[in-house]
């Protein structure tokens, strides 16, 4: 595996992370979902992320168009590529890694 040249790695720390949360009202899982995203957002993305939560029984439509088929689901938009997380996202390891976030910010694990 490359090595990050400093310019690369510094890249990495400023990209704006572009997040959506889809969740079904105030459920415990959702509302886990939305606990566990703002955490990990305050520890990984500080002053570098945009988050919008949607809540699937407000804009049904929604799902259709992201093709979302369970809830909770994060997506992440940007940087690319798209991932999806589903699920309350309690497994913080499992979802900095399908974010792209546990290798480039390991040091700021919680």
């Amino acid at each position: 595996m490359a090595s990050l040249s400093p310019a690369q790695k510094a890249a990495d720390k400023s990209q704006v992370y572009v997040l959506r949360l889809y969740v079904t009202g105030t459920t415990k899982r959702s509302t886990r979902a939305i606990e566990n995203t703002r955490q990990i957002c305050d520890a990984h993305l500080k002053g570098r992320h945009e988050l919008h939560v949607v809540d699937l029984y407000e804009h049904p439509e929604a799902a259709s168009v992201e093709q979302v088929v369970a809830a909770p689901t994060l997506v992440k938009v940007l940087p690319a590529p798209l991932r999806r997380v589903i699920g309350d996202l309690s497994d913080r390891p499992r979802v900095l890694a399908n974010l792209g976030l546990s290798a480039a910010f390991s040091a700021n694990a919680v």
